[in-house]
């Protein structure tokens, strides 16, 4: 059984950082490309940033020049390096793997930005 396990998250002041991880485990899966999405209340999930394998990756604008996305030669875990975090930052994290299999989802983990 595929799982994705979140990890990093907590509470920290603006500017502060943050470095979120997710393990995936459950077998060998073809991975078209691995990412973290986040909610805020009230608001719609929306993606931070997404890694290819071959090493591409991309980011929402919001994010751009301050997260930056990792993933080991494994491709078992991936990661989201966040600096200068803002308010705005304020969400639950959400680990994805797009696969042959279907999107995995981690179960989130709780990112506070606040003095």
């Amino acid at each position: 059984q595929v799982q994705l396990v979140e990890s990093g998250g907590g509470l920290v002041q603006p500017g502060g950082s943050l470095r979120l991880s997710c393990a995936f485990s459950g077998g060998t899966v073809p991975i078209y490309y691995m990412a973290w999405y986040r909610q805020a209340p009230g608001k719609q999930r929306e993606l931070v940033a997404r890694i290819w394998p071959d090493g591409p990756s991309n980011y929402g604008d919001s994010v751009q020049g301050r997260f930056t996305i990792s993933t080991n030669d494994a491709l078992n875990t991936v990661h989201l390096q966040m600096f200068s975090l803002k308010p705005e930052d304020t969400a639950i994290y959400y680990c994805n793997i797009n696969s042959s299999r279907g999107p995995f989802w981690g179960q989130g983990t709780q990112v506070t930005v606040s003095s």
